[in-house]
């Protein structure tokens, strides 16, 4: 446990000393593992498919906020869908700027979420998401994590139907995206993901502010039990068909990455709670203080010594 402390501060010291470095690299990381997914599932414009235009876009991001990165990557998203249908682009285009005008022109800061769900769908642990966000979040975050989901199963349908979507000629423009609305909203898995992501994330951002030991670790395992009860119940009620093997797995790396998280950034040392009792005119004051657990990392210093040289007697 110490050598794990001991790392953990000496990686949040090296973040300190090269952030300005290290950001970069992760939004270029960030932008590349989305714009070669989407190629990989989407890739519906060959011309965008092409190895080093992935490799450009992400060069170009890594020097953008996250609301640009997120901007460019719906534009590369909507290209690929026009190659497909202009109905799913028209639809899709809609979406985000309605999600864009009611709430990102107020709260920013989340917009990396639409991008980052589909994401982690793609990478089949999308249920790290409504932990890891509702840790470091609140409660206005199931926005864009909903918005996310959608996203996901909007590309999942286009994928399943693409030669549909391109190869129907016989109806006209108004019955095509009527269909894909009512194909999109009466979609029971993706209704039943929303609501699962909705339900957990509330439950983490609620629990983790509550005065209890350990909250964080009952938030994370309260949000778990709350997105496989939403999914199961799903399963049964609605007969939306799940691989259980493909929910445990996904469900166990979530906890995990949730787990390393909560170790890098909340760890605290219970053992050292204060409970401090206070007034002033107009209240009384009963406050809990609950310090960090940090520990100093050694300083080790290599000192180099020179041996003599040994000299001969003289004769």
């Amino acid at each position: 446990m110490m050598g794990l402390l001991v790392l953990r501060e000496r990686l949040k010291e090296f973040y300190a000393r090269y952030g300005i470095y290290i950001t970069p690299v992760i939004k270029f990381i960030f932008s590349y593992l989305a714009f070669s997914l989407m190629n990989k599932n989407i890739g519906f414009m060959t011309k965008l498919t092409e190895p080093f235009i992935p490799l450009v876009l992400a060069l170009v991001c890594s020097f953008l906020p996250y609301g640009a990165i997120s901007f460019l990557a719906a534009s590369f998203m909507l290209a690929h869908l026009s190659g497909i249908s202009m109905e799913v682009t028209l639809v899709m285009a809609v979406f985000i700027l309605v999600v864009g005008l009611l709430y990102y022109g107020f709260q920013p800061g989340d917009s990396y979420l639409l991008v980052l769900t589909p994401v982690f769908f793609l990478l089949k642990i999308p249920y790290a998401i409504p932990l890891i966000v509702g840790l470091s979040g609140g409660i206005v975050s199931v926005i864009p994590v909903g918005c996310g989901v959608f996203i996901y199963f909007t590309l999942l349908y286009v994928k399943q139907n693409a030669g549909v979507l391109t190869n129907d000629l016989s109806a006209d423009e108004m019955q095509k995206f009527m269909q894909l609305m009512k194909s999109l909203l009466a979609n029971k898995l993706m209704l039943i993901m929303v609501l699962a992501f909705t339900l957990a994330l509330l439950i983490v951002v609620i629990i983790k502010g509550l005065s209890m030991d350990y909250s964080w670790v009952v938030a994370i395992i309260a949000g778990t039990i709350a997105q496989l009860s939403v999914i199961f119940i799903g399963d049964i009620t609605a007969d939306v068909s799940v691989s259980v093997l493909e929910l445990f797995g996904g469900v166990l790396v979530s906890v995990i990455l949730a787990a390393i998280y909560t170790f890098f950034v909340f760890t605290v040392d219970y053992t050292r709670t204060e409970y401090v009792q206070f007034e002033d005119d107009d209240y009384y004051y009963y406050v809990k203080a609950v310090p960090k657990l940090t520990v100093s990392t050694p300083d080790v210093k290599v000192q180099k010594i020179n041996a003599r040289k040994l000299q001969r007697p003289q004769r």
